[in-house]
């Protein structure tokens, strides 16, 4: 056992003495009662339990969390798809899939929003040429797999999301 606490969302949660080998997606639906984060391929491969993790730098990443376990996020700062919504409003990335329909059961939705708002996060930092953003987009969520096939309407929501945001793209 291994005492655990860390920032979800903003908010500090723990102590919690959890098994050294509870996955950090069991740790964030059973133990704190996230259950956006979902559990899908158990082998890392499909990116639907994807989270973002504040880095110490600042900068944002995402981590699996069906093959990383709980305790490797000790003394982070995680971001579920349940931090990304503010007073009842949506992201900007979230409202972006819902405009465009990007989803069909929704069940890789988290995985995509959270991987989509880093490449934001990412593209505020270091802005790309408008001729880079189809690039930046399959860089960022290609990785990703969507049983129901909406990759088109996901790329095309972040695609259009960032060639309407100036301050994510610049001059060639």
């Amino acid at each position: 056992m291994t005492r655990l606490t860390m920032k979800v969302n903003g908010k500090d949660v723990g102590p919690h003495d959890v098994p050294d080998d509870l996955p950090m997606v069991s740790y964030l639906n059973d133990v704190l009662g996230l259950t956006g984060t979902k559990f899908s391929c158990g082998i890392g491969v499909c990116h639907a339990c994807v989270v973002m993790v504040e880095e110490p730098d600042g900068t944002i990443t995402t981590r699996r969390t069906c093959i990383a376990g709980a305790t490797t996020f000790a003394d982070s700062s995680v971001i579920t798809v349940e931090g990304h919504a503010t007073d009842g409003k949506l992201s900007v990335v979230q409202q972006a899939f819902v405009d465009n329909f990007a989803f069909q059961c929704g069940y890789c939705t988290p995985g995509f929003v959270n991987a989509g708002t880093a490449l934001i996060a990412q593209l505020r930092a270091d802005p790309v040429t408008k001729d880079q953003v189809e690039l930046a987009v399959h860089s960022g969520l290609g990785d990703h797999i969507c049983r129901c096939s909406g990759y088109v309407r996901y790329f095309e929501a972040l695609r259009d999301l960032i060639l309407s945001d100036d301050t994510l793209t610049k001059e060639e």
